[in-house]
This record gives structure tokens, C-alpha cells and sequence, in this order.
């Protein structure tokens, strides 16, 4: 087994590891606290615990007050809403799987911030409406790469794997497309997942990334280092 292939395994055998022990909640559990608020969440769907990303960059990324927002990858829809509470005039939430954008609809309610915030299913940019353009586009990506076969059989697992980083490769490539004249691409990214593969992704797809804040945490017990990028061409 070649050395690369071995840390494959590994960042495999993590990313399994963050499925068993990070969820998905029981049906029993319909809401979470976060950033010291309380949030509804539809059974399946991620719900993100402290000290997990979403954490983290949702009060570390830098969002255009007064502008318009767009997060890919929604989840259970906090850093949509935080963007609304926190000076975004208007947030495009969305997501790939059913259960979060349901998420997301139930905390959008909950906070009060239906006038500011659309949320819809897209897988990336596919199903977004042709034409619309922000002042930031982000996500906090899916970091572990699984095999291009892999099945998904639960929604939670699209929170933690992007097969083959197909998925990222097209937000690499695209992100640019949706910006407004002077917008920002932000891409999270955290070191359980293959940082010399999302730099050869970038330079495939033309453009630079510029780490804009970092900090590191303990996750299941392992010491992760989580990292705001900007996308520049």
C-alpha cells in the first residue's frame, strides 16, 4: 500500500469515526444549543456541536453588512441566520439534502429572520436561480474525500464526506460566477481533511487560497485545526 493511499484510509477511517460519534441525533432530540442559542433540528439532519466547526467559523467569517450573502451547505442553518442577525440584508441558504433545508426553515422561523432569509435544496450551485449574485459566497465544506462509489445511506453523512472532492471541485471552479463586483469566495477547510489535495484543487480550477483566520480544537479526540480561506483569481 503506497503512502498516499494509507492516508487515504486514514482520513476514511476518521471521517466513519465523526459519523458514529457526532450523530445523527434520535428522534427524541429536536433541538440543539449553539452560540448561546437554542435551534430546532429534523431528525437526520447534522446538529453541530460545540467545539465543531460551525462553531467556530460562523463568528469568524467576515459578512457583508448591508449585502447579500449566499451559504452553501446550510446544515441546520445557523451561520444563515447568524449572517441575518448580524447585518446581512438579505441570506440564500441552501442545501442537498431535504432534512437540513427543513432545518434551516424551522431556525429561520425560530429566530424571526423570514423576511431576509430564502432557503431551498441545490446540490452546490446546480439549482440555484440563474443570474443572482452576492456580495460573499461560502461554505463550510464537506472535508473528508470518500471513494467516487461511495453510497450515501444517511443525510448526516453529506456533512462530513465529499466524494472524489467532486463536489468542492465544482465550487472551486464556480464560485466566482455568483459574485457580485468586488465579492468574496470563503471556503472552509480543516486538517482531517487533505490540504495538499484542495490546493492542487484550486490551482485546477485557477484560482488561489488565502488562509484568512485558523484555530485549533480538540474533535473525538483529535486536535483539528479549522481554517477560513479566501478564494482570489
Amino acid at each position: 500500500m503506497s503512502q498516499q493511499s494509507s492516508k487515504f484510509d486514514e482520513r476514511y477511517r476518521i471521517g466513519r469515526k465523526l459519523v458514529d460519534e457526532l450523530g445523527p441525533v434520535d428522534n427524541a432530540n429536536t433541538t440543539f444549543e449553539l452560540l448561546g442559542m437554542e435551534w430546532d433540528l429534523v431528525p437526520g439532519a447534522y446538529a453541530p456541536a460545540p467545539g465543531t466547526g460551525t462553531e467556530y467559523y460562523t463568528t469568524a467569517i467576515p459578512y457583508p453588512v448591508g449585502g447579500r450573502f449566499l451559504e452553501i451547505g446550510c446544515g441546520a442553518g445557523v451561520t444563515a441566520v447568524w449572517a441575518a442577525l448580524h447585518g446581512c440584508a438579505h441570506v440564500t441558504a441552501t442545501d442537498i439534502t431535504e432534512t437540513a433545508v427543513e432545518s434551516t426553515a424551522l431556525n429561520v422561523k425560530r429566530h424571526g429572520v423570514e423576511q431576509k432569509v430564502h432557503v431551498q435544496r441545490s446540490d452546490v450551485f446546480a439549482d440555484l436561480e440563474p443570474g443572482q449574485k452576492f456580495d460573499t459566497v461560502f461554505w463550510n465544506c464537506s472535508v473528508i474525500e470518500a471513494p467516487r462509489d461511495f453510497e450515501f445511506t444517511q443525510d448526516f453523512e453529506w456533512a462530513i464526506f465529499d466524494r472524489g472532492y467532486t463536489a468542492l471541485s465544482r465550487y472551486l471552479a464556480e464560485v466566482h460566477g455568483w459574485l457580485l463586483p468586488g465579492g468574496r469566495a470563503l471556503v472552509t477547510f480543516n486538517s482531517l481533511g487533505d490540504l495538499n489535495r484542495i490546493n492542487q484543487l484550486a490551482a485546477d480550477a485557477g484560482v488561489r487560497l488565502t488562509r484568512l483566520d485558523s484555530a485549533t480544537r480538540r474533535l473525538t479526540g483529535e486536535e483539528v485545526t479549522y481554517n477560513v480561506f479566501e478564494i482570489t483569481r
